[in-house]
């Protein structure tokens, strides 16, 4: 088999060619790293490359298929980390320059149970410094590429992870979405992104922006894809407190279910004014699609959906001001070599090693959270998040799923919006409100723009009900396959 051939299956065929024969794990390894050399200079997806490992157990899954044994859920599958995630002896930098040369001594719980599946993992992937972002042009190691359209952004802030999966350099990918930091990259990349519901999948060993908000997810090219990285991935995790006992769902069996009969609401607040038409007319075309299949579609509102952003704002500044507090030069990373006291060297090290986007989001973080403004911002909004969290689970008693776009427009162009933070942060509108209710969504694409731009739809699922919400997008790709 060609490298294009090898680096174009999808996790079942992987799984099928090396069991029986045609390929091995090996084979499919050398050929990503072959791609990703003659690829990734100009994307610039990956921050780092784990070669020995990755070679090493493709090793152990070709011996299993040697001697016949049944091969785990993801034998020889080639998998990309966000550079958030620990991965044991990797850099993990979160693309931030205060984390240079920093490599954990441990796996995150995602990582781990990936690589229990059998995934082959090839390295560290690039994104926003601390996940800070929406764009990928804020990694102080250089901005990633959108492989469907080079002067475009690959969104953000998981953009090396979805690039990865666009362009061919991993079969699957993980990311981390704090107010759509998959979805968006996702949709922008033409790629399958997941939002699992808070507490689904551990947090433990990620390096945190906002604790309340941050979720671990994967990037694939299907849902069936995904279906299967979500099976891996969630659970119960005694070394996170916030992850879920609930029972994890059979995601993949779930996907041969009928949708015939399943209401799908639409949210009249995600249409209004500043919405792309060609995203709104391919949105309109996968809402007749499940209409078509059986879907009841009604429309629905969410009526605080316009206090989501700057809700978020507040309180994702507000944690990411705690949690970033812990950089300080003394344990681990950059330390400037020229402070003359303790606390110029606390000052000297932050203000070199975070970038112009970080710092920002810590003043904002600091300020609503300082004695005489925190009843008025941060308590503000969480009460906000409160009455953003009740409109879905009132909305969820009405409808088994909710189908809206992603993006307000398809990806934009390399530096378009650099230079005015506020239209960056607008570029959330459709996103950050699943995020702050802690439901789950997807992005999985649904069309393109007269430009060959991808265009994402969204669907937004109930508090741990990820596996309707996977059904309702497999219908949506089914669709989209049987139009073209």
């Amino acid at each position: 088999m060609t490298v294009d051939n090898l680096t174009s299956l999808a996790i079942d065929e992987v799984r099928s060619a090396i069991a029986s024969g045609r390929t091995t794990a090996t084979a499919l390894a050398e050929a990503h790293y072959e791609r990703i050399a003659s690829g990734d200079k100009e994307i610039h997806s990956y921050l780092s490359l784990s070669r020995e490992r990755a070679l090493a157990q493709a090793a152990k899954i070709d011996a299993m298929a040697q001697r016949g044994e049944v091969l785990p859920p993801l034998a020889g599958v080639p998998v990309g980390i966000k550079d958030v995630l620990a991965m044991r002896g990797a850099p993990a930098t979160a693309a931030s320059q205060i984390l240079k040369g920093y490599r954990p001594p441990y796996d995150a719980t995602s990582v781990e149970r990936l690589e229990a599946a059998g995934a082959v993992l090839l390295g560290k992937l690039n994104c926003d410094e601390f996940a800070m972002g929406s764009s990928n042009e804020n990694s102080s190691y250089g901005l990633v590429r959108n492989p469907r359209a080079l002067d475009r952004v690959p969104g953000g802030s998981s953009g090396g992870s979805a690039a990865a999966v666009a362009a061919g350099f991993a079969v699957a990918t993980l990311g981390t979405d704090t107010g759509g930091s998959i979805r968006q990259p996702a949709a922008f990349c033409g790629v399958v992104g997941v939002l699992p519901t808070y507490g689904r999948v551990s947090r433990y060993g990620l390096i945190a922006f906002a604790s309340s908000l941050d979720r671990v997810g994967p990037f694939t090219k299907n849902v069936k894809d995904a279906a299967t990285m979500l099976e891996v991935l969630a659970g119960k995790d005694a070394m996170d407190a916030t992850s879920s006992d609930k029972p994890v769902d059979n995601y993949v069996a779930a996907l041969d279910r009928p949708v015939k009969g399943l209401r799908i609401g639409v949210p009249e607040e995600y249409f209004g004014e500043g919405l792309d038409s060609e995203i709104r007319a391919a949105i309109e075309k996968a809402l007749g699609t499940l209409k078509v299949v059986g879907c009841e579609v009604k429309k629905v509102s969410l009526p605080h959906t316009k206090y989501a952003v700057p809700t978020y704002y507040v309180i994702a500044t507000a944690e990411a001001s705690s949690n970033l507090s812990r950089f300080d030069g003394v344990r681990y990373g950059l330390r400037d070599a020229d402070a003359r006291s303790l606390a110029d060297m606390f000052r000297k090290t932050r203000d070199a090693g975070f970038g112009p986007e970080v710092k920002r989001r810590i003043l904002l973080g600091t300020y609503a959270l300082s004695a005489g403004y925190y009843d008025a911002y941060y308590k503000k909004a969480q009460q906000v998040r409160t009455l953003l969290t009740r409109d879905f689970l009132k909305v969820f008693q009405e409808v088994d799923a909710l189908v809206a776009p992603v993006t307000p427009t398809p990806a934009f162009k390399l530096g378009e919006k650099t230079d005015d933070p506020m239209k960056m942060y607008l570029e959330d509108i459709y996103s950050v409100a699943a995020s702050l209710a802690g439901v789950c969504g997807v992005s999985v694409p649904c069309g393109e723009t007269k430009g060959d731009l991808p265009i994402g739809v969204q669907v937004i699922g109930r508090h741990f009900d990820e596996a309707t919400m996977l059904r309702v997008a497999k219908a949506v790709e089914d669709g989209q396959c049987s139009a073209q």
